[in-house]
């Protein structure tokens, strides 16, 4: 069977892949990936896959991500993998991993928690449940889900 390409290889950045389908566009918001960057990205919606029946896969040229934002990517799709793409050849693959702790990464929605004051204090949450996906605040024990955390 002829192997087709969907998204054309990359020479060096950043490949997000097996991201739940319909979840792409959450990842690409939280990168921040907006009209004005000055690199490429490329985004596969719905793309069948013998592992999760579809997948959404992203492509970033010549950007690597740091560790905010692959926290980021494993709230949202906690079984992503991520391939640095170097001179076209995958130099590095893993899955992300979700912590058990996320400091800096988040906002509390608790207005009166005391990471929404003007205190030098980080958000920090502690993961209650990963399927479905839950966080409580360390600081006002304000509970999150998925939705809470993206909204």
């Amino acid at each position: 069977m002829e192997k087709t390409l969907r998204i054309s290889k990359i020479r060096d950045g950043t490949v997000i892949d097996h991201v739940p389908s319909g979840k792409g566009i959450r990842v690409i918001g939280v990168l921040g990936v907006h009209e004005d960057v000055n690199y490429t990205v490329s985004v596969a919606i719905h793309v069948p896959s013998n592992k999760m029946g579809f997948k959404d896969v992203i492509k970033i040229e010549n950007r690597f991500l740091d560790r905010n934002e692959l926290d980021m990517i494993s709230l949202i799709a906690p079984n992503a993998t991520i391939s640095i793409i170097r001179n076209y050849e995958i130099s590095e693959k893993f899955q992300v991993d979700l912590p058990s702790r996320l400091v800096g990464v988040i906002k509390c929605k608790n207005q009166n928690c005391i990471t929404n004051t003007h205190e030098p204090v980080e958000s920090e949450f502690e993961i209650v449940s990963k399927h479905p996906l839950v966080i409580r605040c360390v600081y006002c024990e304000r509970t999150m889900g998925e939705r809470d955390i993206f909204s």
